[in-house]
Order: structure tokens, then C-alpha cells, then sequence
């Protein structure tokens, strides 16, 4: 290859699996024209995160899998140098594609003992069969940020929680999983984007800490990973001050940050990844086109992802970089394509008539997972309670955000009868008819099934439930089952006034099933919360 040729290999930009024709085409000109080094797929550009706060609807598109392994064939196809294909697929492809299979939240898996680690390799192991099954050779997961803000709107449930040990032995377990399905895996954001407060696709999270504070706790999985020889690293954009003369640079466009402490300190000499530069904390720096992508690639990294100006960032790094940086880069990049097995074709493109999913195997694994992780928060007796007869002839079952055909309900319909009702969503006339409802049972069955994993607008619980939530608590003997993000319990008020309450994490049928069966049988719950909660007694 020319040097130009070499530096096109640096670029993966974004592609998207429910684009136009016209949008393809230019993909396929930049990979014709420019030599670059792989892709980064995503669902849709209005599913892009930098996105979720505008008015774009993403469309679901059930054909988007057969899609997919037809958009990967046909880039690499018109590739003169096999194209290292990507994507970020924290829980699964289900995360980018409809209809496959779709593995726990890392806050999830954050429960479960240390002695069922094993159950984070099958995880990593199954998304890595999956993702080879389409032609993906590289997973930008797991994340290794410790999570040790409850405020971080953008970290929160995609890490494995607040214990730096934990969250080390199983990212290492999540990318040795992905590894040996014969799939390369990424640890995230270096050097830590667990206690920030500002989501990085919108504004610049500033870290306060040391070095020495970070060296205790964020960076601990990062260097357990450089012993562990990890396939490449990705650089968060996030300032911290204390590794820059007190300026609040992105740690992508920091050269102290990637070279100094990566680099020579940590002794990293593996593949370094941006995080995808048109996230907004960075990508409105620079008014010439190539000026990021030349930055980012002088402060150390090798892959530019989401690059958006792949001609001139290609001219820019030819005019400025030096050979040796440029050779540095290439062959970091050149040996995880071999590793991928992409350069002699040995990794082979996917079938498009075959149904590439083992969905059984899937359901097993999400059914142990779901049988180690669910916690019980507070238990007062809450089997014996429900079934003694004075109570459950005052018993009722109320779904929040489901309707009672869900499968917690179902499973325990035989064992457990009594009346049923929900709210999905709607008013507070809605609420104040499910109270009159409720007048005349003493003990309420709670299955709160929380609808967003993100916190934003307190994960999409609307006020008024809380609200109602909070009286119902006084009011009546509640146990409570919440499927959702942990985190949701923080914003629930009264919880000291329940009864019981067990934490659920997922509203996947295996996990409903699962603590439909614990409730029945009085099981013993294994899993620990991952992280703080305030709010709890």
C-alpha cells in the first residue's frame, strides 16, 4: 500500500443498516476510492445517540438482520483491503437489529455472585457467535467504566456497576468470551467515564479526580486489561484536567492522556479507538473539514470512529503525521485483522439464506442469569405473607406499564388467584379509577416493569405514578417486584413502607418466569444490588 493507502485504513466510518440506495453508493465510493479500514454499523441515523433528543422517529424495520449480512457482503465485495466490520453491541446485536437475540444489561450480570463469572464469558461468548454469524468481526464492548455516580445519564445500567474488582474480572470475562467465538473485543471509555455527570453525546463530562485518585479506581480495569493483552482500547470523550495542564481537552484529542498515560505509563501498545467523533462534545471544535480527524489521530489514536470527513482527514494526517506514527498505527490495526482472519479471507461472509440464531441457547442463558441475579431488597416473609389465607383473600395484582397478560402474572396465576388490574399509561384518571378499584384489598402484588433503562425523565415513570406509588405504599401491605433498571428505585418515594421488594433488573419472559418462581417456591435470591442505592433502608 501507498502511505496514503495506509492512512485510509485509520477511518471507519458509520454506516447504517436501514439507509437509502444513494447513501449506500457513497459508502461504497469512500471504500472503492479511499482504502479505509472498516465500518461501524449502526440501525438507522435517527437511531444514532447523538439524536434521541430530537424530533427523528426511528422506523423498525423487521427485515433489518437479512439487511444487514446483505450490506456487509456487498462492502466488502467492492473492497480491495477486507473490511474490519464493527459495531457496538453491548447486550447483544438486538441492541442495533431487530429480531435477534437480544443478552442482559452489564448492570444485570453486575448482580450476580463472583463465583458465576463464568455466566459474563457465555455472554460475550454467544454475542461473539452471533455477531461472526453476519459477517461482524469487532464488538466496541464491554464497558470497563466503574459506575460510582447514580446521576450518570449515559453510563448507568451498560456498566457492570460501582465495584472496580467486579467490574475488572468481568469485562475481562465478557471480552475472553468474544474472543474465543473468534471476535475482537474493546474496553471502554479510557480513562473512565463512570463518575460523570453529562452525557458525552451532548456536552464535555469533566473528571475532578487525580491521577493518583484515578490509578485507585477507574483506570484499575483498564490496566488489568494491558496485562490481559486486550485486543484495543476506547478513548472517552471526557476532560480531566489534572492529566492536561488544568484545560478541559477531551481525552480523545489529548495527546498526555493517550501517549503520556496510556501509552508509556500503562505501557499499552494494542489498538486505541476514538469513541465516534460525531458525538457533540467534539464534534463542533473544528469549523475545517479533516481538522478533528487529524487531531484525534495526533493524540494517539489509531481507529477514527464515525469519522465524517474521510477525504480531508486522510490529506490532513498525510500532510502532518510522521511515517513512523503512520506505520505505528497500521500495524496495531493490521494485526487485528489478522487475528479477525480477515486478511486471507479465512473468516468468511455470512449466509444470507440461513437463520444464523440459536435462540434456545440464548433463553437457557438469560434463564440462569435471570435464576442468580434477582435480589431481594427487603423480604418480609413475602411467600408466607401472600399465601396466608386472611391475606389472600384481600389480595390483588397490579401492572405497571404492562397489562396483566405478562408472564410474571401468568406464572403465578394457578398457585396465586386473585383479581388483576393495570395501568400501561395514560392518565391520572386512569389511576384514580384503579383506586377505587383497590378499595376493598389490604395487600397489593406490585409488578413495576420499567419503561426506560435510561434515567432521563425518571426513566419515562411518569409523575403522578410515583405519586400514586407513594400513597399506595401507606395505604396498603405492597410488595413490590421492579423489572427495570436499578437505579428507577432511587426516584420511587416510601419504599421503607413496603412490605417487600425485589429487584428484577430485566422484563425478558426468563426473568418474569424466574421471579414468578421465586415468589411461589420462597427461593433463595443469590444476586446483590451492583450499586448504591440511597434510598433504601
Amino acid at each position: 500500500m501507498t502511505i496514503e493507502q495506509k492512512i485510509g485504513q485509520f477511518f471507519f466510518p458509520a454506516v447504517f443498516i436501514n439507509d437509502t440506495e444513494e447513501n449506500i453508493q457513497a459508502t461504497e465510493r469512500l471504500i472503492k476510492e479511499h482504502n479505509i479500514g472498516g465500518l461501524t454499523f449502526f440501525h438507522s441515523r435517527a437511531s444514532a445517540a447523538t439524536n434521541y433528543e430530537t424530533t427523528k422517529k426511528v422506523v423498525l424495520n423487521d427485515g433489518s438482520f437479512q439487511r444487514l449480512k446483505e450490506l456487509i457482503i456487498r462492502y466488502q465485495n467492492c473492497a480491495t483491503t477486507p473490511l474490519l466490520m464493527s459495531i457496538d453491541a453491548e447486550w447483544g446485536l438486538a441492541m442495533r437489529v431487530e429480531k435477534t437475540p437480544q443478552y442482559p444489561y452489564a448492570i444485570t450480570l453486575g448482580a450476580l455472585p463472583d463465583n458465576k463469572k463464568n455466566l459474563v464469558y457465555e455472554v460475550g461468548k454467544q454475542i461473539g457467535l452471533d455477531l461472526k454469524s453476519v459477517g461482524i468481526h469487532y464488538n466496541l464492548a464491554p464497558l470497563a467504566d466503574i459506575n460510582n455516580n447514580p446521576n450518570n445519564p449515559v453510563i448507568g445500567y451498560r456498566s457492570f456497576g460501582q465495584d472496580k474488582e467486579k467490574v475488572t474480572n468481568f469485562a475481562l470475562e465478557y471480552i475472553r468470551g468474544l474472543n474465543d467465538a473468534g471476535v475482537l473485543g474493546c474496553l471502554k471509555h479510557f480513562p473512565g467515564h463512570g463518575n460523570t455527570n453529562v452525557d458525552s453525546h451532548l456536552g464535555l463530562p469533566i473528571l475532578k479526580e487525580t491521577l493518583e485518585e484515578l490509578v485507585a479506581n477507574e483506570l484499575v480495569p483498564f490496566i488489568k486489561g494491558i496485562e490481559n493483552k486486550v485486543d484495543s482500547i476506547m478513548i472517552g470523550h471526557l476532560a480531566v484536567p489534572a492529566l492536561n495542564e488544568g484545560k478541559n481537552t477531551s481525552a480523545t484529542l489529548s495527546k498526555s492522556v493517550i501517549e503520556t498515560l496510556l501509552r508509556k505509563q500503562l505501557g499499552y501498545d494494542g489498538l486505541v479507538i476514538s469513541d465516534a467523533l460525531n458525538m457533540h462534545s467534539v464534534s463542533k471544535l473544528y469549523d475545517q473539514k479533516g481538522q478533528l480527524e487529524w487531531e484525534a489521530f495526533n493524540a494517539g489514536n489509531d481507529i477514527l470512529c464515525f469519522a465524517e470527513n474521510v477525504p480531508e482527514g486522510i490529506q490532513e494526517i498525510l500532510k502532518n503525521a510522521t511515517p513512523e506514527r503512520i506505520e505505528a498505527s497500521f500495524n496495531r490495526l493490521w494485526k487485528c485483522k489478522q487475528k479477525a482472519g480477515i486478511i486471507y479471507r479465512t473468516s468468511k461472509l455470512p449466509h444470507l439464506s440461513r437463520n444464523a440464531f440459536d435462540f434456545k441457547t440464548t433463553s437457557e442463558l438469560n434463564s440462569k442469569i435471570a435464576q442468580n441475579c434477582i435480589t431481594k431488597i427487603k423480604d418480609t416473609r413475602n411467600t408466607v405473607t401472600l399465601f396466608d389465607a386472611k391475606n389472600r383473600a384481600n389480595l390483588a395484582k397490579i401492572s405497571l406499564y404492562k397489562n396483566t397478560e405478562n408472564s410474571f402474572f401468568k406464572n403465578l396465576s394457578t398457585a396465586l388467584p386473585c383479581p388483576e388490574f393495570c395501568y400501561e399509561r395514560g392518565d391520572t384518571i386512569a389511576l384514580n379509577e384503579l383506586d377505587e378499584l383497590l378499595l376493598d384489598f389490604d395487600t397489593i402484588l406490585i409488578a413495576l416493569f420499567v419503561p426506560k433503562a435510561k434515567p432521563m425523565n425518571n426513566f419515562d415513570i411518569e409523575d403522578f405514578v410515583l405519586q400514586y406509588l407513594e400513597k399506595l405504599f401507606i395505604s396498603k401491605k405492597c410488595f413490590l417486584y421492579v423489572f427495570g433498571n436499578p437505579y428507577a428505585l432511587q426516584i420511587i418515594p416510601n419504599l421503607s413502607a413496603t412490605a417487600g421488594i425485589v429487584q428484577v433488573y430485566q422484563d425478558f419472559s426468563e426473568f418474569q418466569e424466574t421471579a414468578a418462581h421465586q415468589l411461589l417456591e420462597n427461593m433463595e435470591c443469590k444476586g446483590a444490588l451492583p450499586v448504591q442505592i440511597s434510598t433504601i433502608e
